[in-house]
């Protein structure tokens, strides 16, 4: 028997297990069966919060396809709120082990329990070779790919994972699944990518829309969302601090100009648990 958590952030929905105090096996296998939303529990992925050596908590982080990713914002937000409320911690400032590296929270609560949560995402990375994407260019603002006979312009960076990022006219019409699908398993993309559409609104507000690296289109990326604030100031687009609309609710997003990280602020859900 296995205790779970279904948590969510702005709909980008986890199944959350404590791998701390329970022994998980099969990691891969497991968050395939879980993922499933007609014959499991249903959701994007797997995320184990997990012992650390050198942070406060380590969280590993599986995809509906079962492999494993290296940092989901949505998600560690949702895990500085699961270790908080039960008791794991009473610490509001938290750091969790990724594999994109450390990343820093701050909790904030409600009532006793934690509503949203500020996550330091770290500086972008612009270099081709370690995003990775293939080109000659050692910063990749303008990757033209045609798919479908509709070409698309992408900034590529990572934020300790894979995006590619194309500005549009009309997220809402876009068949989304049609060309991210095509585009995640595109050759210039050795690892795959995460693919986002994105409507400038104004200087401070984007829409977007997400084709997530092995899980498809979801609500909501949080990682997805800091690198198209990201691309949008490198391009000369966007103001610094951003309102990114998903379709599961909104991020604030900062790129801070002195130390170069990019802030995530948004909320955490709990939705219910269970045992498998």
């Amino acid at each position: 028997m296995i205790k779970f958590t279904k948590m969510q952030g702005l709909g980008n929905d986890y199944v959350y297990i404590d791998a701390i105090n329970q022994k998980i096996e099969n990691e891969s296998s497991l968050a395939q069966i879980i993922s499933n939303r007609h014959f499991g529990i249903g959701s994007d992925g797997l995320i184990l919060i997990c012992k650390s050596k050198i942070a406060d908590f380590k969280m590993k982080m599986f995809n509906s396809d079962g492999s494993e990713a290296e940092m989901c914002g949505n998600g560690i937000r949702c895990v500085g709120k699961f270790v908080y409320d039960k008791g794991f911690t009473n610490k509001t400032t938290l750091k969790i082990e990724t594999l994109a590296g450390i990343k820093e929270l701050k909790l904030n609560l409600k009532e006793g329990k934690v509503d949203t949560v500020k996550v330091d995402m770290g500086t972008p990375i612009f270099e081709a070779k370690k995003i990775p994407v293939v080109s000659n260019e050692e910063i990749v603002r303008n990757l033209e790919l045609e798919i479908y006979k509709k070409k698309f312009k992408f900034t590529c960076l990572s934020m300790g994972n894979p995006h590619a990022v194309a500005f549009i006219e009309n997220v809402e019409n876009l068949e989304v699944e049609k060309y991210g699908s095509k585009i995640e398993i595109n050759e210039k993309f050795p690892k795959k990518t995460n693919v986002e559409f994105i409507e400038i609104v104004n200087k401070k507000h984007i829409k977007m829309r997400v084709w997530e690296r092995g899980a498809g289109e979801t609500l909501a990326c949080g990682t997805g969302a800091c690198a198209s604030v990201v691309a949008g100031v490198t391009n000369n687009l966007l103001e610094e601090k951003v309102t990114v609309e998903l379709l599961g609710g909104r991020l604030e997003i900062e790129w801070n100009k002195e130390n170069k990280h990019v802030y995530m602020t948004g909320p955490a859900v709990t939705v219910f648990e269970g045992r498998l």
